[in-house]
């Protein structure tokens, strides 16, 4: 399927007579997590030797070891991730070392399974690609190398070493190492283009393919974040945070990769899976179905929302981990900050203005609690908002006063292909100037009538406001451990551990703080201490 949607994509552009000789790089942005098993024989008999008169299909029938791609909507190796968790260490060893804990979705597990099930096709496979590096192969006509950034999505990579894990590959398949071949460094050249496109759609002959990248990290060059500090909110369905960062905290429900545009850095991501579907089901029962009545009445209540803070997830949220159901509570007075956890009271439902600050302000305080434990700076240097929900400038106004920053829109709604784009750009700028040059001083000479542009939609709150929301956001935390605790105690018990395992992991020296003191209902959140020491 994937050989084919390239050849149509070509055939298309060829009908349209686009102009390919003007091309000079090119990239890709591929869906992550998805795995391609290369037959023996493959590189030599298949890539090496397409003949131009045929179409890669065609050529490419008997190049697999299985036409099977396994993809990131899978979730059947429930049972291969326990078993690489327990190999490692425990799911606390995996996060610190990989980045994040081993998911169903992800390589590892996938390739696990191929060998426990389907043995005759793992020992038939030369090579296993990433659908990234499978793209960028059929374009160079060789096989072509995972780059730093997909492979994290891997569970087979030393995040920090930015190398294959030995531990990591021996808990997941035999002599799985060469079957992987090398990484590479994201922004560098695989190679160039095959002849096999310049004589069949009159490629120029010096088009370079740069190492293409999974659609999260190509996403995140495509909001031109290009400095530690830079944090995109993507408002859909789920909503999703990105932070650049020096100095990451992997933690048990977020990722952590390296920057696709910037070797020195890495990106905390984190989903929230109830975002616009939540907001829109409460706009349905207390505005009338109206986004502007909406807007009127989240505008006519006060930030804090005296003290009631409520819980919506209309499905099964994954962070925190929690099922679907609606808590809503009125927060106690405290002594030395606004509001308590501290005598709260759980209420069946708020009057219709604070339902709709109750959900947004709840949502966003959510956001930054979480992403202030993995890593994210927190005031972030700025926001760029993407999604349906960054036309909203009411929400993007609530948004900057939870962060603390300015909120942006980016000009380009498609971040991934754009992302693509620019990786391709960057990669050659480097190629050409044989040394990294950073994104940003490309940019710089960009035209102004280019999609590198961004629209300041609203300015940060007060100082005052971002403390308040700093103690809401600890409050939050605590509510959401209860909620846990009263869902599944054993398992809520086994989650603190794991967490204390993980700062153990990557502050030790702040292991200690994790079981620190609780004054007036707030959490000493010793990830946020660790992240202001450093």
């Amino acid at each position: 399927m994937w050989v084919e949607a390239l050849d149509r994509i070509l055939a298309k552009l060829a009908e349209e007579d686009f102009p390919f000789h003007k091309i000079i790089a090119i990239s890709g942005s591929a869906q992550q997590h998805g795995s391609v098993y290369w037959a023996k024989g493959a590189r030599t008999s298949h890539l090496k030797n397409l003949n131009p008169s045929e179409s890669l299909v065609a050529q490419l029938q008997n190049a697999f070891a299985t036409k099977d791609s396994p993809m990131w909507m899978d979730s059947t190796t429930s049972k291969q991730c326990s078993a690489i968790e327990e190999a490692l260490g425990g799911a606390a060893h995996v996060t610190a070392l990989t980045g994040s804990r081993s998911l169903e979705r992800y390589t590892g597990p996938q390739i696990r399974k191929i060998y426990e099930t389907q043995a005759d096709i793992y020992h038939e496979t030369e090579r296993v690609s990433l659908i990234s590096s499978f793209m960028a192969s059929l374009l160079v006509g060789d096989y072509v190398a995972i780059d730093h950034s997909d492979a994290a999505g891997m569970t087979l990579m030393d995040l920090h070493q930015r190398t294959w894990s030995p531990d990591a590959l021996n808990a997941t398949a035999p002599r799985l190492e060469e079957k992987l071949g090398p990484l590479a460094v994201p922004h560098s050249v695989a190679g160039l283009l095959h002849p096999y496109y310049v004589d069949r759609y009159k490629f120029s002959s010096s088009c370079q393919v740069v190492h293409w990248s999974g659609d999260n990290p190509c996403s995140l060059a495509g909001l031109i974040m290009t400095h530690p500090g830079d944090i995109a909110i993507s408002l859909g369905t789920g909503d999703t945070v990105f932070g650049v960062t020096n100095d990451p905290y992997p933690g048990l429900d977020g990722h952590v990769f390296p920057n696709p545009v910037d070797p020195s850095s890495y990106v905390a991501m984190l989903v929230h899976k109830n975002g616009s579907l939540s907001r829109e089901e409460i706009r349905d029962q207390y505005a009338d179905g109206s986004w502007e009545r909406f807007n009127e009445l989240l505008d006519t209540t006060s930030p804090l929302n005296n003290g009631r803070m409520g819980f919506y997830y209309k499905e099964w949220e994954s962070l925190p981990p929690l099922p679907v159901g609606y808590h809503r509570y009125i927060l106690g007075q405290g002594s030395r900050t606004a509001y308590s956890v501290q005598k709260a009271k759980k209420v069946p439902h708020f009057d219709a203005a604070a339902e709709v600050r109750a959900i947004v302000e709840g949502q966003f305080v959510a956001m930054r609690a979480h992403a202030e434990r993995i890593g994210m700076p927190c005031p972030p240097n700025r926001i760029i908002a993407t999604g349906g929900g960054s036309r909203n400038k009411h929400l993007l106004t609530l948004l900057a006063s939870v962060f603390g920053c300015d909120v942006y829109t980016a000009h380009c709604p498609d971040s991934a292909p754009l992302g693509a784009a620019i990786r391709a750009a960057h990669g050659w700028i480097c190629k050409e100037t044989d040394g990294f040059v950073p994104l940003a001083s490309i940019l710089e000479r960009a035209s102004h009538a280019s999609a590198f542009r961004w629209t300041l939609l609203a300015k940060k709150g007060s100082d005052e406001l971002h403390e308040q929301y700093g103690e809401l956001a600890a409050i939050r935390v605590e509510i959401e451990q209860q909620l846990l605790d009263e869902e599944n105690p054993y398992q809520a018990e086994a989650r603190v551990e794991l967490e204390q395992q993980l700062l153990e992991e990557v502050h030790p020296q702040q292991a200690k703080a994790r079981a620190g003191p609780m004054e007036e209902g707030i959490l000493v959140d010793a990830y946020s201490q660790a992240a202001v020491q450093d």
